[in-house]
């Protein structure tokens, strides 16, 4: 008898290549237009699913879970971080919750670096200059930026992003700093001649260039308070591939406009896909460098996170504990 196979609803479109074979292996249920679900979607899909595959723009909290049906086991979360779902209802429905990491490390790295050299080179104001054809030639004093070799770098949060990071920052010649829960082995500092801080405030108060790297957790909500922002230099520069959350961005905001801070690039929001009209003012003004959440969009990550969630569903079904189960104490 022909093993039945489960159902896997995917919240949002994802590569071809992969939905193709989630069509091999399950009894997959795509999301054809990509539109996001709302909620009444996801709780339909919760209430039939054996398995659901939701993204950072579901968000899975103790309300869907509540009418979750009997035969939802796993949630295999397309996304590196889980803060779109509330992994310890998940768990006390015994609901196993899984999620895609490792692979998106090089591909947010590469954008951090990218906004630092926008920010510090205002390599997108020049580029506007020539689209909106303002250009009139080259002049000595015109379009100064900064130069980032010997400054200082401070890392919030030295996991696989931050250490990337780091790793990338050694070869531009910035002097690495870094603050976490817990510091990382000697080996590692030594392989990007890392300053430890276990004071953030202290850290803060004596960089160059600041950039967020940890996971959105309750313990990392604010994290960069207005108490903290205002540590920092007034020249310095805050970048934030990580999550928005992370930000009081409030607090970002008002410093930009009161020209308290060098700049700022940011590829998340503390509300998105919302972005405060403010801070899209202080963009046109060219006191930020904004992109849409494209710190991991790279077609090979993306094949890489949805052969990840493959592999952890199909290891759970099998029986197995899948690789990437995801717990509260990891949060």
């Amino acid at each position: 008898m022909t093993k039945k196979k489960p159902l896997v609803i995917v919240t949002r479109r994802l590569p071809d290549v992969i939905e193709t074979r989630m069509r091999e292996l399950f009894d997959a249920e795509l999301n054809v237009s990509d539109q996001p679900m709302s909620q009444a979607d996801l709780v339909q899909a919760v209430q039939k699913a054996d398995v659901l595959v939701p993204t950072v723009t579901d968000r899975i909290d103790a309300s869907v879970l509540a009418q979750a049906g009997e035969s939802l086991r796993l949630i295999a979360n397309f996304g590196n971080g889980v803060d779109n779902v509330d992994v310890q209802s998940a768990l006390a429905r015994g609901i196993t919750v899984t999620n895609t990491p490792g692979v998106l490390t090089d591909d947010t790295a590469d954008m951090t670096m990218a906004l630092i050299m926008a920010v510090a080179r205002r390599i997108t104001e020049g580029a506007k200059v020539i689209s909106d054809e303002l250009w009139h030639g080259w002049s000595p004093t015109w379009m100064l930026g900064h130069r980032i070799t010997g400054k200082r770098l401070g890392i919030v949060g030295m996991g696989r992003i931050g250490y990337a990071v780091a790793r990338r920052a050694q070869a531009f010649g910035l002097q690495v700093h870094y603050h976490n829960r817990r510091r990382v082995p000697a080996a590692m500092e030594e392989a990007v001649d890392a300053t430890y801080w276990d004071s953030l405030d202290q850290m803060l108060a004596r960089m160059d260039i600041v950039s967020v790297n940890c996971p959105h957790t309750p313990a990392t909500y604010h994290l960069l308070s207005a108490r903290r922002l205002k540590l920092l230099k007034p020249d310095a520069i805050l970048v934030n591939t990580a999550r928005g959350e992370i930000i009081d961005e409030t607090a970002l905001i008002r410093m930009l406009e009161a020209n308290e801070l060098g700049g700022a690039g940011l590829d998340v929001f503390e509300h998105e896909p919302a972005i405060s009209p403010r801070l899209l003012k202080l963009a046109r003004a060219n006191k930020v460098v904004v992109l849409p959440h494209m710190g991991s969009a790279t077609i090979e990550g993306r094949i890489d996170m949805g052969e990840k969630v493959i592999i952890n569903i199909k290891t759970f079904m099998d029986g197995h504990r899948p690789p990437d189960r995801v717990l509260p104490s990891m949060l």
